[in-house]
């Protein structure tokens, strides 16, 4: 348990320091990023390429610039390379890029300056990074995006997503290390209290009453996995609805995540597989042959139409809640361009919806764990399940 609270505490402490050492010596104090006199008096065209805009043209219309509700809302469920905290304050998270021509470059999202800065020949462009021109000017109004360049990027950055999936981990080993540890030494044989009473009985249910009657008498093989896969998908799902740090990252609603989960059930749906299992998929027992050349290529398909129903499953389910919800709070922003008293109106039941889908969620965040685990369960127990005469 020692060695735990160890590796637990040098983990964040890591994860900590590496983010915090490269915040430092931001972008006003480097000498490779140095901002234009004037950041207004330039814009960037359709093409790429920069045009000249009059200064107090673009500084007069600034004020009038109307909210766009679908780019607010993508940015907020979509990964980021840094940690928004409050206003224009973010947490700084490490950019690990290796390209084919310019090597290992490792920096802080600092030095992009939330998109106006350009660091050692890359930028952020719609949220991604980008390779610029060396030569040009290294503010990020001017510079302009080289395709072919950008085309040999390898981004490994620890990214919003990565971070919280790191945060995750932890609260998991932290969690399950302290129930373990009550059950073999401090409250060895007694009745559980504090965490151990809140988990055992989630532990309880899914075991006899999801995963037990899915598989059947092998069922123990597959639990450690199953329950790990339940746990991680609920509290990652709980944290996206924190809307301060470390929550709000759209873990489980992005398609990385839950495409990589799905294929964790995948490989071990067909390790584990029988002959039962292969033989009902390639040729049915009992069925005619001329049905077969039918049958055969849709349970063909089923099998790798699990997975994706999986993925978009748990994918489309969180990120669809979390726009809806947004969606009822810019709801605010967009009736008050149209007057004060407007946006005041709309305010109350804008917010009565947004906390009723918020609510919603905390139900939606542990039925989507469940509903992934219970299919789990299922394709598994498909699978290894004996032949019956």
């Amino acid at each position: 348990m020692l060695k735990n609270k160890r590796l637990i505490i040098l983990s964040i402490s890591t994860f900590l320091v590496f983010s915090l050492v490269f915040s430092v010596n931001r972008a006003e104090n480097n000498p490779q990023a140095v901002p234009t006199a004037d950041h207004t008096a330039v814009a960037p065209a359709a093409d790429g390429h920069s045009m000249e805009a009059h200064g107090g043209h673009a500084e007069a219309n600034h004020g009038k610039e109307k909210l766009n509700a679908g780019k607010v809302i993508m940015e907020h469920v979509a990964d980021a390379h840094g940690w928004h905290l409050w206003g224009h304050t973010e947490l700084p998270l490490p950019v690990i890029l290796y390209h084919s021509e310019r090597g290992l470059s490792v920096f802080s999202s600092a030095r992009f300056d939330h998109g106006h800065m350009t660091w050692n020949g890359y930028m952020l462009h719609e949220g991604k990074v980008v390779a610029v021109d060396q030569a040009e000017p290294v503010d990020a109004h001017v510079a302009t995006v080289n395709e072919a360049l950008t085309a040999g990027i390898t981004d490994i950055s620890i990214t919003k997503n990565v971070a919280t999936l790191f945060v995750v981990l932890i609260l998991l080993m932290f969690i399950f290390t302290r129930v373990a540890k009550a059950y073999t030494h401090t409250r060895k044989g007694m009745a559980p209290t504090g965490l151990q009473n809140a988990i055992e009985p989630i532990i309880m249910f899914m075991r006899d009453e999801v995963i037990k009657p899915s598989i059947g008498h092998k069922y123990e093989r597959y639990l450690p996995y199953l329950l790990t896969v339940f746990f991680f998908i609920w509290i990652a799902n709980l944290l996206g609805l924190v809307p301060v740090f470390p929550g709000g990252a759209n873990l489980t609603g992005n398609i990385s995540i839950s495409m990589t989960l799905a294929l964790f059930t995948f490989a071990v749906v067909t390790f584990s597989a029988n002959k039962n299992y292969w033989e009902h998929v390639f040729m049915m027992p009992g069925v005619p042959k001329p049905i077969l050349l039918l049958l055969t290529p849709i349970e063909i398909l089923g099998v790798f139409l699990r997975p994706f129903v999986l993925m978009i499953r748990l994918f489309a389910n969180i990120t669809a809640g979390h726009i809806i919800a947004l969606s009822f709070f810019c709801l605010i922003f967009i009736f008050g361009e149209n007057g004060l008293g407007v946006g005041l109106a709309v305010s109350p039941l804008s917010l009565l919806f947004t906390v009723f889908m918020t609510t919603l969620e905390l139900l939606v965040a542990f039925l989507q764990a469940y509903v992934f685990t219970m299919l789990s369960a299922v394709y598994i127990g498909a699978a290894v399940e004996e032949h019956h005469h």
